[in-house]
Formats: structure tokens, sequence, C-alpha cells
């Protein structure tokens, strides 16, 4: 066998992936998903919004990233050993053929079998005059009146346009002049009106683009000139940042002043245009912006894809997933039982959207706000989304005068304004709100209760791999644990203390936390398995999370996989190890698993010679989350529970419809069900699982 040091010496490129080439191979799995005649019409649909969605951040985060490397000249190798200007080059050249991919899909596949469903995106030009005549009038009336065409001349220089916003040029002939002079204005389409507007029709759903109505109506924006062309373009900026929080005297204004520099300040880092949009105007909007040829996507398809989501609330039941019921567990059915008289006799475990999030994680902290006995509730909020329930009964608790604290995490990637919004609210309700740890983003998902039962304080605890958000518990796959465990509970304050205050607990018992010791504590974990391996007695390590991108994590399973360790992985996103490859990772599998879902959470398997340990977090294996986050990560103690994680990762691997294996060249391959082999598709069975508990639980009560 070559020595582990030789391995690992090896060139980056033989031993890891790049991340950003695999950020873009899992949307091109998503892009697969809208492919897929499995789905529903208008889910398909769903999925090419989600594409452009998280192109969008990519752009935003990692091209940005990239792109301030290479203007302050530096070199400093990926993974992978690629320069910055090298993985830009790479970018570009795989997003092309995966935009191309997507309008045809949209265009060609998609929209056509809309109409085959009665529902019409129209072309303006071939409207009768009715609708014209309807439109003119929504035009004047309701459209006009908002709109603000932006000149361009000597006195009004390059306007600031908002990041991501849909925009028009327009390219206008003065023909009053001696000599006729050509202009160019702008106009951005305003948020606050609909993308899409439903014409009066009786045959059918139809939808005209507000672009397209603007378009059409340009005269009564611009009266005495002559329209030359009118075409749409996009753009999209830099909207990370670093805050110097030791010199920021309030973070939630410096957070609110950095929102408004990425909304409008920034540097581009992309422009998108439509097909029709003359080389003489793109040539001009390029240099205005400052941005390279290579920065420039033609579209030949409608430009913000996101706002297509819209479309999910047309009434056709056929074209959308059906609707689920989710399951209340047993131990929590009976309303008149106190949830923490059922949590102080037994450990829970709540995997969502199967299981319901209202009746558990919300019916705690509901019952907590108004509970008498509840004296303090302490919650940490990365993503909680707008009206949100959560919100509303930790507000509900400080007005009932319970002792609210809320870790509020400002800088949550695109949820800062939202989270500063609900934050003052909480504050005015009468909570301790706490912003930030010095340096690092809180990413732990936690939640405490202090409750005064008879002559002592009892601590209930809510650790989960997601967020409190009520909207998301039915889109994301998280699993949480509800407890009483008195081990967890002392560490939980600590955890906590460390979040609000100066204390720093060294050696953690129960908790493994980032930064601290949750690094350091997966490696030992992964080389504990390396050493127990033997022929007669093999390792095995199963983990399924979101994104697999750490050195020294990674090299750790190559050594395990060197020594004959087996380890299956379900990373649904960004993947950095090569599995496979003969002499490093050929006891390492790789699976992507997609579907209606968002596979969200984060479960880890160790065989650890048959002592079997569990463990669940809101962590992920990369340098963002063990080193620059406040993590969690905590293990499953309870028999049935452990039978009931380990159980859901083996429908995880058995799935041959929605999951896809990474090859040793980076590529995946769809799975599909071996000759004699059932499909079988986790998610599918997960719901079908639900629904038969249900039913044998209505039984049950019709006895």
């Amino acid at each position: 066998m070559i020595p582990d040091m030789q391995i690992m010496e090896k060139n980056p490129t033989e031993r890891f992936f790049n991340r950003e080439i695999s950020l873009i191979e899992f949307n091109k799995r998503v892009l697969a998903e809208a492919e897929s005649n499995q789905h529903p019409l208008l889910e398909r649909l769903k999925f090419i919004a989600i594409v452009s969605s998280n192109f969008d951040e990519f752009f935003m985060i990692r091209v940005a990233g990239l792109k301030r490397q290479v203007s302050a000249g530096l070199t400093e190798l990926s993974f992978d050993g690629m320069t910055p200007k090298e993985q830009l080059t790479e970018i570009r050249k795989r997003m092309l053929p995966l935009y191309k991919r997507q309008e045809e899909l949209l265009m060609d596949e998609i929209l056509p079998a809309l109409e085959r469903e009665n529902i019409f995106i129209d072309d303006y030009s071939k409207l009768n005059d009715d609708d014209k005549t309807f439109l003119k009038q929504h035009f004047n009336e309701s459209i006009l009146p908002v709109l603000t065409p932006l000149s361009l001349d000597s006195a009004h220089p390059f306007p600031k346009l908002v990041n991501r916003s849909l925009n028009i040029a327009f390219s206008l002939l003065d023909t009053d002049k001696r000599v006729p002079e050509k202009k160019v204005a702008f106009l951005q389409v305003p948020s606050v009106l609909p993308r899409l507007i439903r014409l009066k029709k009786n045959d059918g759903i139809h939808l005209i683009l507000i672009e397209n109505v603007i378009r059409a109506h340009a005269g009564e924006l611009f009266p005495g000139l002559e329209i030359i062309s009118t075409s749409t373009f996009r753009v999209t900026r830099d909207a990370d940042y670093e805050i110097a929080e030791d010199e920021a005297e309030d973070l939630l204004t410096e957070i609110a002043e950095h929102i408004k520099i990425a909304r409008w300040g920034s540097a581009a880092v992309r422009l998108e245009v439509c097909a029709e949009m003359e080389e003489e105007m793109i040539e001009f909007l390029r240099t205005s912006l400052e941005l390279e040829k290579e920065d420039i996507y033609i579209h030949k398809r409608p430009l913000n894809m996101p706002d297509f989501m819209s479309m999910l609330k047309i009434e056709k039941r056929h074209l959308k997933d059906i609707p689920f019921q989710t399951r209340v567990l047993p131990e929590l059915r009976d309303d008149n039982n106190s949830i923490f008289d059922v949590i102080k006799n037994k450990d829970l475990i709540v995997h969502h959207p199967y299981d319901s999030f209202t009746n558990s994680v919300l019916r705690l902290l509901n019952e907590a706000a108004d509970d008498k006995n509840v004296l303090a509730i302490k919650i940490t909020l990365y993503r909680v989304g707008s009206n949100s329930p959560v919100v509303a009964a930790l507000k509900r608790a400080a007005e009932n005068g319970k002792d609210v604290t809320a870790f509020v995490e400002l800088k949550a990637r695109f949820d800062e304004e939202n989270n500063i919004i609900w934050a003052k609210e909480l504050e005015m309700a009468g909570a301790h709100v706490v912003y930030g740890v010095l340096g690092l983003k809180t990413h732990c998902k936690i939640a405490i209760i202090v409750r005064k039962e008879q002559d002592s304080l009892n601590t209930y605890l809510h650790l989960s791999t997601g967020n409190y958000n009520h909207a998301t518990s039915r889109l994301y796959t998280d699993i949480g644990l509800l407890t009483n465990n008195k081990n967890f509970s002392k560490e939980a304050i600590y955890l906590f203390n460390y979040l609000t205050g100066y204390s720093y607990l060294k050696e953690w018992k129960s908790f493994f936390v980032a930064p601290i010791n949750l690094r350091r504590s997966i490696i030992e974990l992964i080389n504990r398995e390396t050493e127990f391996h033997s022929e007669e007695n093999p390792g095995l390590i199963i983990a399924k999370m979101n994104s697999l991108a750490h050195s020294e994590v990674i090299n750790a399973l190559y050594r395990a996989s060197r020594k004959g360790v087996k380890i299956k992985l379900l990373v649904r996103g960004v993947c950095c190890l090569k599995p496979g490859v003969p002499g490093l990772s050929e006891n390492i599998e790789v699976r992507s698993i997609l579907g209606r879902f968002l596979e969200h959470s984060r479960a880890f398997y160790f065989k650890n010679s048959g002592k079997s340990e569990f463990y669940l977090s809101s962590a992920d294996w990369m340098t963002r989350n063990l080193h620059k986050r406040v993590e969690l990560m905590f293990p499953i103690h309870e028999p049935a529970l452990q039978d009931k994680i380990m159980t859901l990762l083996d429908i995880y691997w058995k799935d041959n419809t929605k999951s896809w294996r990474l090859l040793p060249d980076g590529n995946y391959e769809k799975l599909k069900p071996a000759d004699g082999e059932q499909p079988f598709c986790a998610q599918e069975y997960l719901l079908n699982e639900i629904k038969r508990k249900i039913k044998s639980a209505k039984l049950k009560d019709n006895l």
C-alpha cells in the first residue's frame, strides 16, 4: 500500500473536486428535476425557477468572491489547484450549456405543455383588440403612476440599478432637433407590481409579462420621442460582505447599511440581457457597469425567472404536487396532556416535514409562552421567515412576563432585512435580543425552556438540524430532538452563555460545538473508525449532509477508506471528495438525493466496533461551518431513537429513483433500479408511511 503521506501529498487535482464546479453540478441535478415527467407540470416550472434563484446566489457570493480576488491580484489556489481566474473561465464554460438547457426546457417543453392545459403566457403582438384595450386601461390606471423612466445625459449619469431587478432599456430618437439625436433611457420595473398580469378571457388562463405591457406603451413614457427599440436586462451585484465587528459600534445599524450597499451600490458581477437587445446597447451596459464580455449572459427566455414561482398559485390541482398531511407523533396526539409531561417521560425525534412542526416545536413554544410555571425561554433564530408564529409565541411569552432571550443572527445571508424587522419587534415586546458573536456566524438550532416544577427547576430542550421556520418546515427535511436530558440541559446553558457572554467551556461531555471542538471531534470519530477496522469487524461510516468541503475531514475519510472502512455519504450539494479512486477512496460512495423536498437534515452514524454512535447536527462538513460558525452536533443515546435514525439512513440509501451517484471524474449518474429490483423513492416512501400511520391512528380512535 502506498504510504498515507505520499497519497496526501499528491497533486490536489487528484484528490479534490472544485467547490464552485461542484455547486454548478448540483444545479445541473436540480435542472434534471425540471426534466422529469414524474413531477407535475407546475412543479417542473418551480425547479426551473429554483435553478435561476440558486445561480443568482452563486454569482452574488461565489463568483463575486473570485472576481474580488482577481481584481486584488490574488492567486491563491482552490482545493483542486485552480487560480481564481481559471475558476471564472471554467465557471462560464459550464454555465453556458446549462443556461441553454434551461431555456430549451422552459420554451420548448414546459410552456407548450402548459398551453395544452389552457395556461398561456401570451405574446402582446398577437392579442386581439379587446385584450389590448383592457391592457391599455390597466397600464394607465395601475402601472404608469408608479413607473419612473431614467434618462441618460450630461445631467443624468448612469443610474444605480437595484441588484437583480428587472429593467427595460429604451433606445430613443429625438426627431424635434435639427439633427435627430439618439438617446438612451432605463426603467426599473417596480417590484411592487405583479410580474404576470391575467387577461379577462374565458378560454383558459391567459397571462402576459408586465415588461411586455410596458414596452407596448412606451410612447406614454416618452411622448414626442421615437421608440427605436426596447429590451430587458438584469444586473447581479456582489452581495457578500465582511463587517469589522470589533469596530462597529452598532451591529444592527451596520448590517442595515450593508443591505443598502448590496442592493444599490456594490460592484456588478453579471449582466443578463434578452436575446433581442442590440449589440450597441449591450456594449454600453457592459462598459457602464465595468464588466468583461465574459460576464454577459444572453437569454432567449424571460429574465428574472424566480418571479414565475407565483404560477404555483394557479388552482389546477393535477398540475401540482398532491397535498400531504403531516403526522402528529402518537405521544403528542392528546392535547389535554402537557407537552412537558410527555418530554419528561421520553425523548422524541421529529422528522419534518413528515412529522408536524406545528404540533411539536410550535406547540412547545406556545405552551411555554402561556404556562405560568415557565420562567425563561432561550432560542437561536437564523431564518424564521415573515409572519412567523415562532416570533409571535416569543413575543407573547415576553408580554406574559417570561424571561425571553432570542439570539438573532443578523448575518444570515439574504435574510438580514427580515431578521432586523422582527428582532426589533421582539425587543419592543420586552425580549432580550442578542445580535451576533464577534467574528462568527451563529448557525446552531437550539431552544431552552426553564420551568419551575415543585421546588426545583427543570430544563427542556429542542435541538435541530434546521431553522425555526414554519414555512420551510413543510419544504425542507430536518430532524429535531425534544428532550429533558440533564447532561444536555447543562451544556445547553453553557452554549447559550458562550453566545451571550464571555463563557468559553473547553471540555464538553455531550455536545460538540464549532468552532471549539467540532472539527477535531469529527476527525477523531473518523480516525477511531479507521483504528478499530479489521477484516473480522469491518468499520462503517454513514453520513448525511448538505455539503462536504473540508480538506482535513476529506483526508481523514481517505485514510479510513484506504484502511478498508466502508463509507456511505449522502451529500445533497457540494462535494469536494473524489469517490472510487483506486488507492485513495475505493471504499467511499457518494450519493445525492433530490426530490419534492429539500434534503436539509444532517445525520451521522459510526459503527465504533459494534458500539454504534449516532449524531445529529446543524453543521455540514465545510470550512465555514467548522471554523467560522457556532454550530452544534449532539448524540442520540436512546436505542429506539437510534433505530429510527438508522432506518432513515437506510431508506435514503435504498433510493433508486431520485438518487445520483458521484463518479470519480466529477460527473453524476442517475441511479436506476437493477434488474428485478423495484423502483424506490425515499421521500415517496416516507410520505406513504405517514399516510399509513395517520390512517391507523384514526382507525384506533374509531374503535
